[in-house]
């Protein structure tokens, strides 16, 4: 059948609809109110439980399925929101009018032409690399003026302190101390060359993550175009973000239908609390480390296999079963033999993952569009219903957000091997907007480990070993 932008949004607000009517309506007063520090929580390996900072961008509800950002329910921005007013309204705190807007989505569009990076990239051989490390690298090529020598040093506040950050007192409890132990100078990150006219001019900072959001968006492009052989794309004007990334990735214009969908799995990839991309692109920032650097430490830690590319061993996953039929035998042999069921289960969720209950249907209309996609989607459903069936009420485990995206992309023409770049494409916004917050009371990030090493070892040359 044929279906309009309008059965889109109501098979968001149907999506929503059903989350309401299983979850209640209280957030976690534990992680939603004003802290005092220095404070006390339980912390596990890895961080887990340890709370790093305060927040105002987004918010993660494991145990019933939400995901905020801004005060904004993802379903609601979904519904009627777009990928570029989703990512203002996480840089700025607030949705921009429809002239800031309109400004906002010019400058994305006209910062997705990027020549300069595009020919150094395609230097480096990016169809031999891994798409993931070749993003980084791109990323980093973005970075075409470099910060001026002592800048960084410029940028810290109050007594000179020596280059270790060792030196600084940080085996004490953290006081909370009111004013930012660093502080950035308002030209500390430098911008790419051959910006928009002066009328566009904005702090470097704020020109450093629109060039970012545009910029890794057109990276990934032209990863896709040369590993089929291809040469890069401009974009096209009369495109919005997500049209112009698919086409510039497929060389197809894509239909409204499908730059809608895109729209909206940007929308539900761009922030997502603490996770370790974030986490990882906030440790390098808070170094005073230019941005573009932290950017790329995000992109590097989404590239393991446990945070990013779960989507692409769905779909394997999907193809290996071959029919809906075959979900049972399959699932009580995997069982069997321990194996991990892909697409399944979440360190935060331990509910139905809001991103899937809007990716699901909407896998499902695309692959009413696309024959080769019903038999997928129909063993997506029956596996779904065997692994809940078994382990949903017990054990909390239910789709995540990479069991249905695999599909939604396939469905696109998108190659399985640049599905975890568009995830990084659409985080960037998180990522840049979780930076700036921090860095406005910066602390350098120090946990410390416990030693269970030995003690007075005795040292032997080498003939005596």
């Amino acid at each position: 059948m044929g279906y309009t932008l309008d059965d889109v949004t109501r098979i968001v607000l149907e999506a929503k609809e059903r989350a309401h009517q299983e979850t209640g309506n209280e957030p976690e007063p534990e992680f939603t109110s004003t802290v005092e520090w220095p404070i006390e929580c339980t912390v596990g390996p890895g961080l887990e439980g340890a709370i790093a900072c305060e927040t105002k961008i987004g918010y993660v509800n494991g145990k019933k399925g939400w995901l905020i950002y801004r005060g904004y329910d993802i379903f609601d921005l979904c519904a009627y929101s777009t990928f570029e007013e989703t990512s203002f309204l996480l840089l700025h705190g607030r949705l921009p009018s429809e002239t800031e807007l309109d400004l906002f989505c010019r400058t994305l569009r006209r910062r997705m032409f990027i020549p300069k990076t595009q020919r150094s990239l395609l230097s480096f051989a990016v169809e031999e690399r891994n798409p993931m490390d070749a993003l980084r690298l791109g990323t980093n090529l973005m970075r075409q003026k470099q910060i001026r020598p002592g800048a960084l040093n410029a940028g810290i506040t109050g007594e000179t302190v020596a280059s270790d950050e060792d030196s600084i007192p940080m085996e004490t409890k953290p006081t909370g101390w009111k004013k930012p132990v660093y502080e950035f100078l308002e030209r500390l990150f430098r911008p790419v060359q051959d910006v928009e006219p002066s009328a566009d001019a904005m702090p470097d900072d704020v020109e450093s993550f629109y060039n970012l959001i545009a910029g890794v968006a057109a990276v990934s492009a032209t990863i896709g175009r040369a590993r089929q052989g291809r040469m890069p794309l401009e974009p096209l004007p009369d495109l919005g973000f997500a049209g112009n990334y698919l086409y510039m990735l497929t060389g197809r214009r894509p239909s409204p239908l499908e730059e809608r969908v895109m729209d909206i799995c940007l929308i539900l990839h761009a922030d997502h609390g603490m996770n370790a991309s974030t986490f990882a692109s906030m440790v390098v920032a808070s170094t005073l480390s230019d941005i573009y650097l932290a950017i790329g430490a995000g992109i590097s830690a989404l590239s393991g296999p446990l945070h990013g590319g779960a989507n692409v061993e769905v779909v394997n996953m999907l193809e290996e079963i071959g029919s809906p039929e075959a979900v049972p035998k399959w699932y009580k042999m995997a069982v069997a033999e321990k194996r991990k069921v892909m697409g399944f289960g979440h360190r935060v969720y331990k509910a139905y993952d809001p991103r899937a209950r809007i990716l699901a249907p909407l896998a499902e209309m695309l692959a009413d569009e696309s024959p080769e996609l019903v038999s997928i989607y129909a063993t997506a459903r029956a596996l779904e219903t065997e692994v809940v069936s078994a382990l949903g009420e017990e054990k909390k485990i239910f789709p995540n957000v990479d069991f249905y995206s695999g599909i939604v992309y396939r469905s696109m023409g998108i190659p399985a091997d640049m599905y975890t770049t568009i995830f990084a494409v659409a985080r960037v916004s998180g990522w840049c907007a979780r930076v700036a917050e921090y860095l406005e009371h910066n602390r350098i990030f120090r946990p410390r480990a416990i030693y269970t090493g030995t003690f007075d070892e005795q040292y032997k040359p080498a003939d005596e070993r």
